[in-house]
């Protein structure tokens, strides 16, 4: 499990793409327009890693049913239900799981259902109304799906869930946070939007694309060993994370999207006794550029890390940090611009492995 703190620095080149379109304003990029800097939401990066653990064969929560999105009573009705069903399956969760079982056995001890796990969890549920058997019902969901997200669902245990879900009152606060990204720089729209057409059954409309001409973003974050106590973040998951942040990006290559490349992460692991984060490390990272002439390319931009070289370097003296791992696109036209002295290099092309479904 997760041991220590951490934060992150999530880098991405966005080339004639929408990198987050804006539902409130015709689905053109989401701008701060006093700046004129893009943004894209933590919800951007989040849906891109779900795609990614799904087509990996990861259980994830938030889902789909039958190619439908379905409500969050739904799915935790749907879980609760293939677990049960698979007697063998259910009895090693709860012998895994002491309070789990514990809070079985008060339920299944008021039951007058002689059936298998479901039948007598069916017949509580529909009791459950009652004051005391409400208690009972809504504890033991509680640790139920507790059991079940740290044993299998990777996107609760990175990015946690409020449960609102009846008979389910525990809230999972998510170790890995995400920041909105924004542009580096200012950013422009291609002025004349392509005009697309858009087959109907019997007919075609037109609509327009919206695209940026370039944009550098850095999404920052954090890691908390805390959070990870209750979902059960584990090593092992943190570095599936970082896997899918770039992977999951590099997969999601729509039309609208694609023009994306993940160019760069940073990670800054702090010793398992520090409590703290340095806060939003992306105003340590200075970025120039020529302001009389287009930004087209990451070429047109001079990225510098020395001032958070410096903090990661003082705060290192001072015994804070254990390491900085990370990553950077393994092509040389993007290494140079995006240095850093990284104390672990990991590869985060390295292909995920399948589960069995």
């Amino acid at each position: 499990m997760i041991k220590q703190n951490s934060e992150f620095l999530f880098a991405f080149e966005a080339v004639m793409t929408n990198p987050n379109g804006d539902p409130d304003q015709e689905n053109k990029p989401r701008m701060d327009y006093d700046t004129n800097t893009a943004l894209v939401s933590d919800a951007r990066r989040k849906r891109d890693c779900r795609e990614f653990f799904k087509r990996k064969g990861y259980p994830i929560f938030v889902d789909t049913i039958d190619e439908q999105k379905v409500p969050m009573d739904v799915m935790f009705e749907n879980i609760v239900k293939k677990w049960m069903n698979d007697e063998s399956r259910f009895a090693e969760l709860l012998h895994s799981h002491p309070i789990l079982q514990e809070k079985w056995n008060e339920l299944s001890s008021i039951a007058k259902s002689k059936g298998g796990y479901l039948d007598i969890y069916n017949e509580i549920k529909n009791n459950s109304k009652k004051g005391e058997i409400k208690k009972h019902f809504s504890r033991f969901n509680n640790e139920l799906i507790t059991a079940i997200i740290q044993g299998e669902l990777v996107d609760i245990r990175l990015f946690g869930s409020a449960m609102a879900v009846e008979n389910v009152t525990r809230t999972f606060t998510g170790p890995v946070q995400i920041s909105w990204a924004y542009s580096l720089h200012p950013v422009e729209l291609v002025k004349s939007n392509t005009i697309t057409s858009i087959m109907n059954e019997d007919n075609s409309t037109f609509g327009k694309k919206h695209k940026l001409y370039y944009g550098l973003f850095m999404h920052s974050g954090t890691i908390n060993k805390y959070a990870a106590q209750l979902t059960g973040m584990t090593d092992e998951d943190q570095h599936l994370f970082r896997k899918a942040l770039v992977q999951g990006m590099m997969q999601n290559q729509t039309d609208s999207k694609q023009g994306q490349t993940p160019l760069f992460y940073l990670e800054i692991q702090y010793i398992p006794e520090f409590d703290g984060f340095i806060g939003d490390i992306r105003k340590y990272v200075e970025v120039t550029y020529d302001e009389n002439k287009p930004i087209r390319s990451l070429a047109d931009l001079n990225v510098s890390f020395d001032s958070l070289q410096s903090v990661i370097q003082e705060m290192k003296n001072m015994g804070y940090i254990n390491k900085v791992v990370g990553w950077h696109h393994p092509l040389e036209n993007y290494r140079d611009p995006l240095r850093f002295e990284f104390d672990e290099l990991v590869d985060l092309w390295q292909p995920v492995t399948e589960v069995s479904k």
